[in-house]
């Protein structure tokens, strides 16, 4: 049976010597190496969790954040009927941001406000509001091709972020609907739907909006314009 050769301590003691000793007069280098590594493992880090990449369209968006109800930093550019058109900012990494963003033309996201419906007046009030460059929180809730359902939430400053979800609705400038894309069953369905209806609840007790009560005179004539025998007047003077 060979015998097993002991390793001479001595020897393992002068090779961890001649490795100190390299890594002390080549420092720099050892140093550099290990930036380059830093940064390399950091793009890999980024590019796999889409850290600092920018969305130019809603089929970009990985079906995770969807599911898991990721929020994402954009910038108002336009109103439509449905929401808003935004333009996705991503999180800027100094260095690395620089590196990995590719040069290409910004295009616009289409969200619409998850759980609400809005009325013309709501779009009045969200171009008064919600000026071109505004910054907006959206939380991912589903997503129908190319149309992003989300809470939008205005980007002050502050802890307490405002719901134009909810905004809307308080002022009596939308209807509540169901949240798109949710399961109804689900938890988080039913606590948005929850916050969403207190605050058309509210607008309603306080009579805003679309719950406004029209005063006696607006009550009176209205009756008056809807009375048969005065259409019929209207339209007999009308042919005259």
């Amino acid at each position: 049976m060979p015998e097993t050769r002991l390793e001479n301590p001595k020897e393992a003691y002068n090779i961890v010597s001649v490795v100190s000793k390299f890594a002390d007069d080549h420092l720099n280098i050892v140093r550099k190496t290990s930036a380059v590594l830093a940064i390399a493992g950091l793009i890999v880090i980024s590019r796999s969790i889409k850290l600092i990449t920018k969305f130019n369209s809603v089929s970009e968006i990985p079906a995770h954040f969807i599911e898991q109800n990721v929020s994402l930093r954009g910038r108002v550019k336009s109103i439509t009927e449905k929401g808003l058109e935004v333009e996705h900012i991503p999180i800027h990494v100094p260095l690395l941001s620089t590196l990995l963003t590719r040069r290409v033309c910004s295009s616009r996201l289409a969200v619409h406000l998850a759980g609400v419906e809005l009325t013309p007046e709501a779009r009045l009030w969200m171009e008064e509001n919600l000026s071109p460059t505004q910054v907006v929180w959206l939380r991912l809730l589903s997503r129908d091709q190319e149309t992003l359902h989300c809470l939008v939430s205005l980007s002050t400053g502050s802890v307490w972020a405002r719901s134009v979800n909810e905004e809307l609705l308080k002022l009596g400038l939308a209807r509540t609907v169901p949240v798109w894309g949710l399961p109804p069953q689900s938890r988080l369905y039913w606590r948005l739907h929850k916050r969403l209806l207190q605050s058309e609840v509210s607008a309603e007790r306080k009579r805003r909006g679309l719950w406004k009560e029209d005063s006696q005179w607006e009550k009176a004539s209205r009756t008056f314009r809807e009375n048969r025998v005065v259409r019929f007047l209207m339209r007999l003077f009308k042919w005259t």
